[in-house]
């Protein structure tokens, strides 16, 4: 049940009694942008965030029918720099168990955090986001406001490309402890490959997905905060087609 909606500037915003209902309609909303995408063309292009934030929506994703997922390519907003490969909190793994195993993509795309030119994996992922514009991205925003891994320190709303490597702020990696995807800060990259502001907010339909007290803090920023890198997600409410869904505990703020 929605508790609230509203419109700030030109982003959508809602916020849900259940972390359940809050997904439920991030994903049906989701899974209508992508069916009127596939309607218009013969193939298109899907962004997918990689973090416990998104489990409920991908779950209700999934459950959508009329989706012709073989003229879907798939790619993903960022991925640890040097990680594992087969580490089970690399996005990259996170999402085929999530979703990239799940349906049958015409094409799945993936950052590659082990590569041995980090800036030369930077720049492929670059010119194939750019040779693949995106329909439709499906996103979280993070503990201190950061969409993908654009931390307030490195967030550029005019980035001269679209990935590149940044140095994580110790909240954007104490968050991944918060999170369970590990034991403890030590054992968290310092480092990742992340698309860049411009690279996400260039898709024609967002989704963001914010459930969660840990992000009543970065929630009530974006609705209360001026547009600016200090809280990067703040740039959603520029976008022309964006929608923002919270539950009750991350919207507990601004209820």
């Amino acid at each position: 049940m929605i508790m609230k909606q509203f419109d700030l500037d030109k982003l959508h915003i809602a916020v849900f009694d259940t972390r359940k209902a809050m997904g439920d309609a991030a994903g049906h909303d989701a899974a209508e942008a992508i069916r009127k995408a596939l309607s218009e063309k013969d193939t298109i292009n899907v962004m997918f965030a990689a973090a416990p934030s998104q489990n409920e929506t991908l779950a209700a994703l999934l459950s959508e029918e009329g989706i012709a997922w073989n003229r879907i390519n798939a790619f993903h907003m960022d991925e640890y720099v040097g990680l594992s490969e087969n580490h089970p909190a690399g996005f990259r793994n996170f999402l085929k168990r999530a979703i990239f195993d799940k349906k049958p993509f015409k094409s799945v795309n993936l950052l590659n955090g082990n590569a041995e030119d980090p800036e030369k994996e930077a720049a492929r992922y670059s010119q194939l986001l750019k040779d693949n514009p995106l329909d439709v991205c499906l996103l979280g925003i993070g503990e201190n406001g950061h969409i993908a891994f654009n931390d307030p320190p490195v967030a550029d709303f005019n980035d001269k490309t679209f990935v590149k490597i940044v140095e994580l702020e110790q909240r954007c990696r104490e968050q991944q402890v918060h999170d369970g995807c590990f034991e403890k800060l030590e054992q968290v990259p310092t480092h990742a490959l992340t698309v860049t502001i411009p690279g996400l907010v260039q898709a024609k339909a967002m989704f963001c997905s914010v459930p969660a007290a840990t992000k009543a803090e970065a929630v009530y920023k974006l609705v209360n905060r001026d547009i600016s890198e200090a809280c990067p997600c703040t740039i959603l409410r520029r976008h022309e087609n964006a929608y923002f869904y919270a539950d009750k505990d991350s919207g507990k703020d601004i209820l």
